[in-house]
């Protein structure tokens, strides 16, 4: 088993969500269910055929969890739209475990690649690869769904292809939030921006309103550099220059709900220095800094996306029953 996966397992025994102590528990794909699934090393492979599909996920929670009333309900009301930045190389390495675990809650998925693959699908974009190009296909990836898929979602969340999102808690923090505002929310960095900018990798969602004005700008070089730099920072800039406002994501205790590293990091503070020095919640740790809520954590290898949708949607501790809790802040 490799340190990264032991640091993850024990980090979520401490007590992100469960508070269980001494368990330590090593998640496969097979049992999810995923029986088919084949190994190599750490690498993950999952046949397409091995998926469950919306429909038997659904009934499985219905069974174990009981009343998802509220989330269907959000699910009606908070329409959000992903778009996952992938690769041709990275399409069976990491997208596919995108796409068989926490992916299929969104309202609307899409793969961005640099070329469309009719099969899997993505939507190729006409950018070549590497990371000097990240800026150029998040521009293109987000003026498409713009000319596309502007009426099929309130909100248009950007995340990669090594981000895990628990999408029920994202519809409860958006549904105190205005999508007709321009303001956008991620991990907040206070460096190279006016107002900071948003980590790429944990994931960053715009408003239908902020979507509006970076659809409608003209593809102005001047205001939102079309290719090279830094991703999350050019987009960063894109939107202060676009007048839209970076939100606080942060819940009613100053607790932290998007997060650039996993959770182990984040759990034990095993941060580098640039962290340290611009992370604009202070680089705060352990289980008390990160919202009972979270939203997202990125660097999660294919074998602990199925580890975290496990621990999140499926382990219980018995006897135990939580009630639901409002942390969002009042918006003003």
């Amino acid at each position: 088993m490799q340190t990264g996966t032991l640091y993850f397992l024990f980090g979520l025994s401490v007590g992100l969500v469960f508070a269980c102590m001494g368990i330590s528990i090593l998640v496969t794909p097979e049992i999810l269910g995923l029986s088919a699934s084949v190994k190599h090393g750490s690498r993950v492979e999952v046949p397409r055929d091995s998926f469950y599909t919306h429909e038997d996920l659904y009934k499985i929670q219905k069974i174990n969890h009981g009343d998802d009333t509220e989330a269907r309900k959000l699910y009606d009301q908070v329409r959000i739209l992903c778009w996952i930045m992938t690769s041709p190389k990275n399409l069976e390495k990491k997208a596919v475990h995108v796409r068989a675990t926490w992916a299929h809650r969104c309202n609307k998925l899409i793969f961005i690649s640099s070329v469309t693959n009719n099969s899997f699908p993505t939507v190729g974009v006409d950018v070549p690869e590497g990371r000097e190009h990240l800026t150029g296909k998040t521009m293109k990836a987000f003026q498409y769904v713009f000319d596309h898929h502007f009426d099929d979602a309130d909100w248009f969340m950007k995340a990669d292809d090594d981000t895990y999102t628990i999408l029920e808690n994202l519809r409860y923090f958006l549904s105190s939030q205005n999508k007709d505002s321009p303001i956008f929310f991620g991990h907040h960095i206070k460096d190279k921006v006016k107002h900071g900018y948003f980590s790429g990798g944990a994931g960053y969602i715009i408003s239908k309103e902020a979507l509006r004005k970076f659809g409608t700008h003209e593809t102005n070089a001047s205001t939102c550099r079309q290719d090279g730099g830094d991703e999350d920072v050019e987009f960063g800039k894109c939107m202060d220059n676009l007048g839209v406002k970076v939100g606080n994501s942060y819940d009613r205790f100053g607790r932290s709900r998007f997060h650039c590293y996993e959770p182990a990091t984040h759990l034990i503070g095993a941060y580098p220095k640039w962290y340290i020095n611009f992370d604009a919640h202070g680089a705060k740790s352990g289980p008390e800094s990160i919202s009972d809520y979270a939203i997202s954590f990125h660097y999660v290898s294919p074998a602990n996306m199925y580890a975290l949708e496990y621990f999140v949607y499926h382990l219980r501790p018995y006897g135990l029953h939580f009630k639901h809790q409002e942390l969002n802040q009042d918006v003003t």
